[in-house]
């Protein structure tokens, strides 16, 4: 399987990684809209326009080249001072992860902080983020699926050294899941 035009498969996942990842937003901080990666051509489809009222809390999107049991590559929030566009390509310095349940199945969540953007750069632990800022993350994950009738239960907040070991996980899977099949990285 050649992907090269594909995001998830044609984009590595950092030199630096797991400290600092590649991050691939799929949507901007504020949105409404839920864009992700169509895997099979590589392009940003509208999955659905949120049915709540709430927005996205930071940029959001995934870690190329990894590969989670929800069969989907491992999502990424990352907090910066201005809402990135869709399917720009950041670097993102790890600072944590939330533990969440989607649906009855794991759903970890990096968060990151933009490591070129200055007013956020100097983080280097969820535990150094305003407390607001996690409660509104929380908050949000909690809320967003409730008019779908769906639950989402928030487990817990970790530190960077757990989030660098899920990034791991991750990069493994994706490793052995698709060694072989995917050609030409950039």
């Amino acid at each position: 399987m050649t992907r090269k035009n594909n995001p998830w498969h044609s984009v590595k996942y950092g030199e630096n990684a797991p400290e600092v990842v590649t991050g691939i937003i799929e949507i901007p901080k504020g949105s409404k809209a839920k864009y992700e990666l169509d895997k099979e051509s590589g392009l940003l489809k509208l999955d659905r326009v949120l049915f709540s009222a709430v927005h996205y809390p930071a940029n959001y999107g995934f870690i190329p080249q990894t590969y989670c049991d929800d069969k989907d590559p491992l999502d990424i929030l990352v907090i910066c001072s201005i809402d990135v566009a869709p399917m720009c390509i950041i670097d993102a310095k790890v600072i944590g992860v939330m533990q969440m349940i989607d649906n009855d199945e794991e759903d970890d969540k990096i968060i990151a902080v933009a490591a070129h953007d200055m007013s956020v750069n100097h983080v280097n632990d969820i535990s150094q983020l305003p407390p607001h800022t996690l409660l509104e993350i929380r908050r949000f994950f909690e809320d967003y699926k409730k008019l779908e009738n769906k639950e989402v239960i928030v487990e817990q907040f970790l530190g960077r050294e757990q989030a660098y070991g899920i990034i791991q996980k991750s990069i493994d899977l994706y490793n052995s899941t698709f060694k072989g099949q995917v050609k030409e990285v950039i």
